[in-house]
Parts: structure tokens; C-alpha cells; sequence
């Protein structure tokens, strides 16, 4: 019986924790600054302005975004889908993490790496610890 490759899944893991991180500022910078430039995307993530223009044409092949040449980009209703149940996990985690006792700043930085490899049968676990400790 086949098993799941920890390496193919660390690979897509990886794949997909990019599309995420690039939504997921995409929708903060939308709701920050009223537009998402690939010039703010490089600078915030420390990445050239190459880099941002490969990832979001993927990200446009993809169905994320949309975008034009020298225009911001757009997230679709994909794209906003996304962001959000990143955010979402990401809260999740950095709330299990410090009922754990980490500090929030080291566990908002802990979190931004564990949220897109954690698995839901982890999450559901984490959810179901934090609303244990409220009652």
C-alpha cells in the first residue's frame, strides 16, 4: 500500500505556502493602501522585482489574481479565498502557540513557517486544545 511522500508533500507545501504568502499581502497591502504594487510586494518581501513578476504571472495562470503590466494586482475570488483561510491559520497557530506560553512575538514569527505545513487533522487538534483551555 502506497504510502504519502513526505518529500512530494514538503515539495507542494512549499509550492503552495509561496501562492499563499503572495495573497495573503496582496489582500493586506488592497486593505492597507487601497492598491497591491509589485514594487511594495518586493520591498515587503525582500524578493526583486523579477521574482514578484514571475510569481504573480503563476499566480494569474493559477487563478489567484489578475493583473496588467505598470496596473496593481487584483486578487480573484480564489485569490480572496485563500488569504483569508491563510489568516485564518496562521491566528490559529500563533493563539495555540502562546496557550503553549510562547511570547506573541516569537510565536508570530514561528507561525508564519508552521501554518502552511500543518496538516488539518492538526488544526482540528490545535482548535479543539484552545477550546478546551476556555472552559
Amino acid at each position: 500500500m502506497p504510502t504519502t511522500n513526505r518529500y512530494q508533500r514538503t515539495r507542494d507545501d512549499h509550492s503552495r505556502e509561496n501562492a499563499e504568502d503572495y495573497v495573503e499581502l496582496i489582500d493586506s497591502l488592497i486593505k492597507e493602501t487601497g492598491e497591491a504594487r509589485a514594487v511594495d510586494l518586493a520591498e515587503r518581501l525582500g524578493v526583486s522585482h523579477v521574482t514578484v513578476s514571475k510569481t504573480v504571472q503563476r499566480l494569474q495562470r493559477e487563478g489567484y489574481v489578475t493583473s496588467q503590466p505598470y496596473r496593481s494586482i487584483f486578487l480573484t475570488e480564489k485569490g480572496r479565498e485563500v488569504a483569508e483561510a491563510s489568516r485564518a491559520r496562521h491566528e490559529l497557530v500563533v493563539s495555540f502557540l502562546v496557550a503553549l506560553g510562547i511570547p506573541m512575538d516569537v510565536a508570530e514569527i514561528d507561525a508564519e513557517g508552521i501554518e502552511h505545513h500543518v496538516s488539518d487533522a492538526t488544526l482540528a487538534a490545535m482548535t479543539s486544545f484552545l477550546d478546551a483551555k476556555k472552559a
